[in-house]
């Protein structure tokens, strides 16, 4: 018994987390393009604010849901260790995305949350895809991108590349990972 729980948790630290969502993603980044617009066309940054701090915990609810949905499907745990691995590695910058978030809307500072959130989540993903996939750590290279833009271009462009990055990339990558990778 012994050695077979030896070589069950051998196989499950070679594993890599494939509960990642391709059809969710592809939701995640319709409802980003959905939001990027009406942000766009709020009438203060709190509308603006709000209308985003929504779409994120929109886009949270949509890609648990999916994760679980594909691991039941394919018949794996969904809390294995490698998902276990991929949500730590995710952990710290979401933690610092949500601190810096807090810090700089209450200094007045929206103008620098478009670069902030796109160059967090390409950390985290990138991390992440670490414990997954071969194409969920490009998908956070290309938010690394987005967010360099982001963090050099005006701050009218802020709309536009977050539907870019958190709209486009995700359906860009949904659409890949659902093809390649079983939905």
């Amino acid at each position: 018994m012994d050695n077979l729980r030896f070589i069950r948790n051998a196989m499950e630290s070679a594993g890599s987390f494939t509960a990642v969502p391709g059809v969710g993603g592809i939701l995640m980044g319709a409802t980003a393009i959905f939001a990027a617009f009406a942000a766009h066309l709020s009438k203060n940054p709190r509308a603006w604010f709000a209308i985003w701090i929504g779409e994120a915990l929109l886009a949270l609810a949509i890609g648990l849901a999916f994760s679980y949905r594909k691991a039941v499907r394919n018949g794996t745990p969904l809390l294995s260790r490698a998902f276990r691995r991929f949500v730590l590695a995710m952990v710290p910058a979401v933690f610092t995305g949500a601190l810096l978030t807090f810090v700089l809307y209450r200094a007045g500072l929206h103008g620098l949350l478009p670069s902030v959130w796109l160059l967090l989540y390409g950390v985290g993903v990138s991390s992440g895809g670490a414990f997954s996939v071969r194409v969920v750590p490009i998908m956070g290279i290309s938010f690394l991108a987005v967010g360099t833009v982001a963090a050099l271009a005006p701050v009218a462009w802020a709309d536009p590349l977050l539907a870019l990055g958190f709209g486009g990339l995700h359906v860009v990558f949904g659409f890949e990972i659902a093809r390649n990778y079983g939905g």
